[in-house]
């Protein structure tokens, strides 16, 4: 075996359906507000203006998701060391045909 490193990149997608925007968008600007948040000023402004503006609520739900959570798919693995995350939140038009087959199998 070689030594040189191993990387593997694991790509989830997960579409969810936006019950109430008004209270993401609320939850998210408590995120943006709260004193242990990172950012100046100016950047609470600009966070805050972004995602009052979002009406599809992509941006409020990128903030609440924290990077520790998607961690956690993998911390249980000891023979991974996790080394990069990215994550993007963008609107959708909805399950695609091939997720609505899957989840009528699902409850047969």
């Amino acid at each position: 075996m070689s030594d040189e490193p191993k990387y593997l990149r694991l790509t989830v997608e997960l579409t969810v359906e936006v019950l109430d925007v008004d209270a993401l968008q609320a939850a998210a600007l408590a995120e943006i507000r709260h004193p242990d948040a990172d950012l100046t000023e100016e950047e609470r402004t600009e966070q805050a203006e972004l995602v009052g503006s979002d009406e599809t609520g992509a941006s409020a739900l990128q903030w609440l998701i924290e990077p520790d959570h998607v961690l956690q798919l993998v911390e249980h693995i000891t023979e991974i060391e996790p080394r990069e995350a990215v994550l993007g939140v963008e609107p959708s038009d909805g399950p695609s045909e091939e997720e609505d087959e899957e989840e009528a199998h699902d409850h047969v």
